[in-house]
Formats: structure tokens, C-alpha cells, sequence
């Protein structure tokens, strides 16, 4: 049995110490996928608690099925998706995303972003593009965050989620097209082509 199982075991038998070390293990990830998803300290903090208060609770009903940070990159993913949801329905503001390997990345020109005039419109693209995410539906939403958000393989988002890879590569390319269609509709910002072939880049060396 691995350390993570023996940990795991004590802590649904209610050994807190157990847990506590799981957390440590697990805490930066949870963050940081947090963190990406909605461009907040604070956000992403209040999420990573409240993953982990959930799988403290929830522990007994975790059969195993799938390892581990499966579940919690499951949890993490589903709060995410609730948090974009209530951001857009209370109508505020987006938060930007600063991280370069994040979905703005995807979609914005790479030839500009060293360009200091092109600081503003790189700003303003991580921001349309938070709206645009809050717009998706939860099955695009979720691919997009656990790809292009957190980095996951096509794989480990499969496990994740419980889908076929294949399923995980359709439902991205879908939701990387809705996602420009809300941007461009918006008209706030221009796609140039030279972040179509970025975005193709991207996506063939998956």
C-alpha cells in the first residue's frame, strides 16, 4: 500500500494528522488551478478550503475508484464552474487572468505580448475572455479549465471526468470555438490570424 493510501485510510478513520498531511500534498495544485480559473488570491483560497472541507466530509463515500487528486481536481473543477456561473449572474466585473500559460495565452498574439503598447489590449483580452469562459457551458467549461487553465493531458482530464479522450478533445475543440464566437460577437476585441495559428500550434502539440 502506498503512503497516499496509508494516509488516506487513517484519515477516514478520522486521523486529522492524516489529512492534514493529504492537504499538504495536494494544497499548491488545488490552488494554483483555483488561482488560474478566477485571477484571485482570494478566490482561490476560499475554493482550496472549501475542496478540502468537502473531501473531509465526503471521505467515506470515496470508494477509490479513481485516484485521488482525480477527485479533488473534480471538486476543484466543479467549484470553479460554480464560482464563473455566480460571478456572471451577480454581474461582476471579471477577473483577469495574468498566468501566460493560461486559455488568454491560447487566443492572444505572442508576437505582441513583449510589446508594451499592447499591455492594455492584452489586458482587456484576459478580461473579455473570464466573461466568455462564465458564458460556456459547464461540460466546456470544465474541459477548458482543466486544459487550458490547469495544463492536464488530455488523459488525465479523461480520468478526471470520466470521459474517453477523444470525447475531452471534441468537447475543447467545441468550447475554444464557442469561446471565440463570444468574443468576437462581443466586438470589444479583434482575434488577429496570427493567434488562429497560435491557438492550432497549441492544440497539435498536445
Amino acid at each position: 500500500m502506498t503512503g497516499e493510501k496509508v494516509l488516506l485510510a487513517r484519515a477516514k478513520k478520522g486521523e486529522i494528522a492524516a489529512f492534514e498531511s493529504l492537504m499538504t500534498a495536494y494544497e499548491n495544485r488545488i490552488y494554483t488551478l483555483a488561482l488560474r480559473s478566477t485571477g484571485s488570491e482570494h478566490d482561490a483560497a476560499d475554493i482550496t478550503q472549501e475542496v478540502f472541507l468537502r473531501a473531509w466530509k465526503s471521505l467515506d463515500s470515496f470508494r477509490g475508484d479513481s485516484s485521488l487528486s482525480t477527485w479533488l481536481y473534480r471538486v476543484t473543477a466543479n467549484l470553479c464552474v460554480d464560482f464563473a456561473r455566480r460571478r456572471a449572474a451577480e454581474g461582476q466585473p471579471a477577473a483577469s487572468i495574468d498566468d501566460e500559460e493560461g486559455p488568454a495565452a491560447a487566443l492572444a498574439d505572442p508576437s505582441r505580448a513583449a510589446q508594451p503598447e499592447a499591455a492594455a489590449e492584452n489586458q482587456e483580452l484576459r478580461e473579455e475572455l473570464q466573461y466568455a469562459l462564465s458564458q460556456l457551458s459547464e461540460e466546456h467549461r470544465r474541459v477548458v479549465l482543466l486544459r487550458d487553465v490547469a495544463g492536464m493531458t488530455y488523459a488525465d482530464i479523461a480520468r478526471t471526468l470520466g470521459l474517453e479522450e477523444g470525447t475531452v478533445k471534441s468537447r475543447l475543440a467545441r468550447a475554444r470555438a464557442a469561446l471565440r464566437k463570444i468574443l468576437l460577437e462581443r466586438g470589444n476585441i479583434s482575434l488577429s490570424a496570427s493567434s488562429k495559428q497560435a491557438e492550432g500550434r497549441r492544440a497539435d502539440h498536445a
